[in-house]
C-alpha cells in the first residue's frame, strides 16, 4: 500500500493520541533468534524481523535497519561485523586528493546494498497497516567513513576541495540509493547524518546541508518522505541550516533538550521527533526507568502539535524487549489520560 506521505505527516501532527516512531529494527534479532551477522546478510530475515516488530508494537511506521556501514562498503571500505553489534567501518580509505579524484562511484547493485533494497521490497509486501521507511546514511557521515571521522574534521580546514570532491561522489551514490528504495516500494527514508553534528555551524552549512538538500530534491515527493536524523550535540547551533534541507520531518538525538533546543526554534508546521536515550535508557535502563523518562518527555513536549515521541537514535540490537514494551506502554498510558 502506497501512502500519501504529506497527508500522513499532517495526520501525525493533528492526532490527539500520537503513536511513537522510534528507530527500532535491530532488536528483532532476539525475536527471530538470529545474530546480527546473519540478519545483515539475508533480506528474508530483515523483512521478517520488520514484520515481527510491526506485529509487536503500535509504532506509527516501520523503520528498516540503520546499518551505516552498507554504503561505505559499497565504496570499498573495510567493515567489521559481529554477532551482537551493528557493523562498523574500519580504517581510512581515502588519504589524499589524488585518491579522492580516483574514487569511483559504485552501483547500487554493489556490496550489501541489494540485500537491504530487497528487504524493503519484501517488507512492504508483508506490512500494509503503516508506512515502511528505509534507513540510510547522510552524505557527510558517509564521507567521514571514507576519510576517517577524526581526519575529515581537519580536512575541512586543510583540504576542503578534497572533502567536496568526496561529498559530490557520495551524494551522487546516495541519490541513486534513495531512488532504489523508492522504486522498491519504500514510503520514505530516515537519512542519518550524525557526524555533521560534530561540525561547527559554519562548516555544517558548507559540508552537509547543501548535499542533504540534493538528496531531498532528488527523491522527496507526495508519496515519499525524507526524515532527517542528526544526534550530534551541536545541532541547536546549526538548526537553521538543517531546516534549509527541506526534509519532510526531522529527528534529533538525546544530546539536546527537545523542548528548549529544538521545538522552541522550529516552525510549528515542521514535525520533529525524538529523543529517549537509546543506550543509557532503552538498552541499559530498567522498564521503570524507561517509563519515567518517556512520561517526563511527553509531559514537556506533547503540548506541541509538531512533536512526535521517538528514540534519540537507532535502538541497539541487544536492547531488552521489556524496555521497548515499557516505552510503548508509557506512551499509550500518557495519551489515554
Amino acid at each position: 500500500m502506497k501512502y500519501d506521505m504529506k497527508l500522513w505527516l499532517e495526520s501525525l501532527k493533528g492526532s490527539h493520541a500520537k503513536k511513537p516512531l522510534p528507530i527500532l529494527s535491530f532488536p528483532c534479532v532476539s525475536l527471530l533468534g538470529v545474530s546480527v551477522r546473519e540478519l545483515i546478510s539475508d533480506s528474508n530475515l530483515q523483512a521478517a524481523g520488520m514484520k515481527l516488530i510491526a506485529e509487536r508494537t503500535d509504532a506509527a511506521a516501520t523503520v528498516s535497519f540503520m546499518d551505516l556501514s552498507v554504503e561505505a562498503e559499497c565504496f570499498g571500505a573495510a567493515v567489521v561485523v559481529s554477532d551482537d553489534e551493528v557493523p562498523t567501518v574500519k580504517g581510512r580509505m581515502i588519504n589524499n586528493a589524488n585518491e579522492a579524484d580516483a574514487l569511483e562511484v559504485p552501483s547500487v547493485d554493489s556490496g550489501r546494498a541489494p540485500i537491504y533494497i530487497d528487504a524493503i521490497k519484501k517488507a512492504t509486501e508483508l506490512i500494509g497497516d503503516r508506512p515502511v521507511l528505509a534507513g540510510m546514511i547522510g552524505p557527510f557521515s558517509l564521507a567521514a567513513r571514507l576519510l576517517d571521522v577524526s581526519e575529515i574534521m581537519m580536512d575541512c580546514y586543510d583540504d576542503p576541495d578534497m572533502v567536496h570532491t568526496v561529498l559530490e561522489k557520495v551524494t551522487s551514490f546516495l541519490c541513486e540509493y534513495a531512488k532504489a528504495y523508492k522504486a522498491a516500494g519504500a514510503d520514505g527514508i530516515v537519512l542519518a547524518e550524525p557526524v555533521a553534528g560534530l561540525l561547527s555551524p559554519m562548516l555544517e552549512e558548507e559540508f552537509s546541508s547543501p548535499y542533504v538538500k540534493q538528496i531531498v530534491e532528488a527523491v522527496q515527493s507526495e508519496d515519499f518522505a525524507v526524515i532527517y536524523h542528526n544526534c550530534g550535540d551541536n545541532v541547536p547551533k546549526m538548526l537553521d541550516s538543517i531546516l534549509t534541507t527541506g526534509a519532510a520531518a526531522y529527528h534529533f538525538g538525546n544530546a539536546v533538550d527537545m523542548e528548549r533546543d529544538i521545538i522552541a526554534h522550529v516552525p510549528s508546521d515542521v514535525l520533529v521527533m525524538g529523543n529517549i536515550d537509546p543506550a543509557g535508557v532503552l538498552r541499559l535502563g530498567t522498564p521503570e526507568k524507561v517509563k519515567e523518562e518517556t512520561l517526563a518527555l511527553l509531559e514537556k513536549c506533547s503540548k506541541y502539535e509538531n512533536f512526535l515521541l521517538s528514540s534519540g537514535c537507532d535502538i541497539p540490537p541487544m536492547t531488552p524487549w521489556e524496555n521497548i514494551d515499557a516505552f510503548f506502554a508509557a506512551s499509550e498510558e500518557y495519551y489515554e489520560k
